[in-house]
């Protein structure tokens, strides 16, 4: 049995049309529902044993941030292909890890998680907006074997299913 949890990175600005897509840093709300979301990770008791990251900057910080607050501070690997990228090169990076992690966490983007997601589950998803996180029971033995319907989903949650709590208006 493996684990896997997929998280959109936390809501980034577009503040300076100059700056690279790969540079933009998180904007006040991503910097708001990070730590609540970081929380009720660390609430539900998720310790990883490998968090995978793209190298852009929102996604860096959202994993840095998450890895920093959970109870193991699990390591963290900068992977360049996660960047932009399609579910098959996801999926391609999760089967090549080693079976030592049987849990791992990785951080990314849109549409490429949700897609890899709803693949390995075969549930479809309205949204995964930012800063969601979908966690996933896997009936694998090894990452090698991660297909299509393998997995189970947990649960689904984001910083807007908990507009009153985050006193948002």
């Amino acid at each position: 049995m493996r684990t896997l949890t997929l998280i959109r990175h936390a809501k980034s600005s577009w503040k300076d049309p100059e700056l690279d897509d790969f540079l933009r840093p998180l904007n006040k709300r991503g910097k708001r529902d990070l730590p609540l979301m970081v929380e009720r990770l660390v609430t539900a008791g998720l310790q990883p044993d490998l968090c995978l990251t793209s190298a852009a900057n929102r996604a860096l910080t959202t994993a840095q941030y998450t890895c920093a607050h959970l109870e193991n501070q699990p390591p963290l690997a900068e992977i360049p292909e996660l960047y932009e990228s399609c579910k098959e090169t996801l999926l391609n990076v999760l089967q090549q890890q080693s079976d030592q992690y049987h849990y791992i966490m990785m951080f990314g983007h849109n549409p490429g998680l949700q897609q890899l997601g709803e693949y390995i589950t075969g549930e479809r998803f309205e949204k995964f907006p930012t800063c969601a996180v979908m966690h996933i029971h896997l009936s694998i033995t090894c990452w090698s074997e991660l297909a299509a319907g393998c997995g189970t989903l947990n649960w689904l949650d984001y910083p807007k299913l908990h507009l009153p709590y985050l006193g948002a208006p």
